[in-house]
C-alpha cells in the first residue's frame, strides 16, 4: 500500500495573515518545486503558508489548515499526479474554493505539475490518475458521496480558473 499521501501548508509566520497559500501533494512536490517557491516568496517577504511533515500527524491539522486558508489572500494550488489521491488536499481546495466565492480570498492560482497543462482535461473531468482517485473516494466516502461530489466539483472549478498562458482551457 502506498505511503499516506499529505497536503500541504509550514509557515513562515504561523499567527497569519498570509499573502500566500500554498496547497500542494507533499509526495509529488514538496522537496521540489514546492519548496524552492516558498523559500523565493519568503525571501520577497511574502506572507507564506505551507504545511510541514510533522503538522500532518495530528488530528488538529484541519482546524489549523481551514484557519491558514481564510486568512490568505491568495491561493496556489499544485494539481500533481496524486494531488486526487489525497483526502487532505482536497479538503484544502475546497475550503479555498468557498473563500474565493464569497469573496474572502482574492485569487486562486492552479499550477499542474507533472500534468500536462495543455490537456488538463485529467483534472477538470477527472480522468486518469484523477479518475482514480475519485472512485477510490467514493469507495472510501461510499456514505459521504456529497462531499466527494463536492471536491469533484472544485476540482473542475478551479480548472476553469485557467486562462493564462494558454489558448485552451480545461
Amino acid at each position: 500500500m502506498a505511503a499516506k499521501m499529505t497536503c500541504g501548508a509550514s509557515s513562515s509566520d504561523s499567527s497569519g495573515p498570509y499573502d500566500v497559500f500554498l496547497s500542494f501533494c507533499g509526495q509529488d512536490t514538496r522537496t521540489t518545486f514546492t519548496d524552492h517557491l516558498f523559500n523565493a516568496l519568503i525571501q520577497f517577504g511574502i506572507q507564506t503558508f505551507r504545511d510541514n511533515e510533522e503538522l500532518n500527524r495530528g488530528e488538529d491539522i484541519s482546524k489549523e489548515l481551514m484557519a491558514a486558508i481564510e486568512v490568505s489572500r491568495i491561493a496556489i494550488i499544485f494539481f500533481s499526479e496524486n494531488y486526487a489521491s489525497s483526502s487532505w488536499c482536497l479538503l484544502e481546495l475546497a475550503k479555498i474554493m468557498e473563500c474565493n466565492k464569497d469573496g474572502r480570498m482574492e485569487k486562486v492560482l492552479p499550477v499542474f505539475y507533472k500534468v500536462d497543462p495543455s490537456d488538463p482535461s485529467d483534472v477538470r473531468h477527472q480522468r486518469n490518475t484523477y479518475e482514480k482517485a475519485f472512485k477510490g473516494h467514493e469507495e472510501r466516502f461510499k456514505n459521504e458521496m456529497e462531499k466527494v461530489q463536492t471536491w469533484r466539483s472544485c476540482s473542475h472549478r478551479c480548472c476553469q480558473l485557467v486562462r493564462v498562458g494558454s489558448n485552451k482551457s480545461c
